[in-house]
């Protein structure tokens, strides 16, 4: 994030928090079924198929296998770009500023994902933000989910009906050759060149992103700081004791190719969930969509982003 945060050799904002994709899943029905955390999306998919089986003979009709962010937004983006990436030589837009998208990692993850719908996915989830991902899994309606940190501390709060029923893994791989690919993501503090006060200003930025106020907001909020030492401080470990694997996520995100495409970000990534969209939908084949998606990243590329 501090890369992120820096502008031709100058920081320009203070990292605040840190966010990447991670699955959340129901540790008491893969107990019961006897089922492991699933390592690749096949895994996932096959054991969501099982469970949801399962628990809907048992007499849970409104029993899902799986929630994810499918609305046409930054979200599905970022939920699409782990699908992707995580397939042997997955990609979206390569550091390099090459299209890559039109791959045979992208048919096969979006094969896979466009399966889920109706499947272990309600149909809603082509609408669905983080929120309504969560109130289905935090009512006790889907074995896994794909969300960021932040839903921990909503998942278990007093109130929630699967309290300490909740684990966190990395987000499957692409196969057995494939990796865990989580989307990063995250926020920071800058002070406006036009501030009254930016001396205040920035003293208030000082204190917010201080290791005493991350700690807090991690607490309190499941806010993951940026600070690297605190991802082994015993009071955090505790009340997020899947803290040693997020600082492994973190390490080995994937970014969203913001800073090669620069201004053209915004229209990249509308057509990357737009084209993602129609294919979860069925309106249009993995393959057209993939060639349209190409075409339409060209023409913004040749606006040199």
């Amino acid at each position: 994030q501090y890369n992120n945060a820096t502008v031709d050799g100058r920081l320009v904002s203070m990292p605040w928090f840190t966010d990447s994709g991670l699955l959340y899943y129901r540790k008491d029905l893969l107990d019961k079924y006897q089922q492991p955390v699933p390592q690749t999306w096949e895994d996932m998919t096959a054991t969501a198929k099982k469970v949801q089986k399962a628990e809907r003979d048992a007499g849970n009709a409104t029993m899902w296998g799986y929630v994810f962010q499918g609305r046409a937004y930054e979200g599905l983006t970022c939920n699409a770009l782990e699908w992707i990436s995580s397939q042997p030589d997955g990609g979206l837009v390569n550091p390099r500023g090459d299209i890559v998208v039109n791959s045979q990692a992208s048919r096969v993850a979006l094969t896979l994902a466009k399966s889920w719908v109706g499947d272990i996915s309600p149909p809603g989830v082509l609408n669905y933000t983080e929120e309504e991902g969560r109130g289905v899994f935090q009512s006790g309606n889907a074995l896994f989910m794909r969300n960021w940190p932040y839903v921990w501390a909503l998942v278990q709060s007093k109130d929630s009906a699967i309290k300490d029923k909740v684990g966190v893994a990395p987000l499957p791989s692409g196969g057995a050759n494939g990796t865990h690919a989580s989307t990063l993501g995250g926020w920071g503090l800058a002070v406006s060149r036009y501030s009254r006060n930016p001396k205040l200003a920035a003293e208030l930025v000082a204190y917010l992103t201080s290791a005493q106020q991350q700690k807090q907001r991690a607490l309190a909020g499941a806010y993951n700081p940026v600070i690297e030492s605190l991802y082994t401080d015993p009071e955090l470990l505790a009340a997020m004791p899947y803290y040693p694997q997020l600082h492994s996520i973190l390490s080995n995100g994937v970014m969203r190719p913001a800073a090669i495409t620069a201004n053209g970000y915004p229209r990249v990534s509308n057509a990357f969930f737009d084209r993602v969209h129609s294919v979860l939908a069925g309106d249009i084949p993995v393959d057209q969509a993939l060639v349209e998606l190409e075409r339409e990243l060209t023409r913004i590329k040749r606006r040199n982003w």
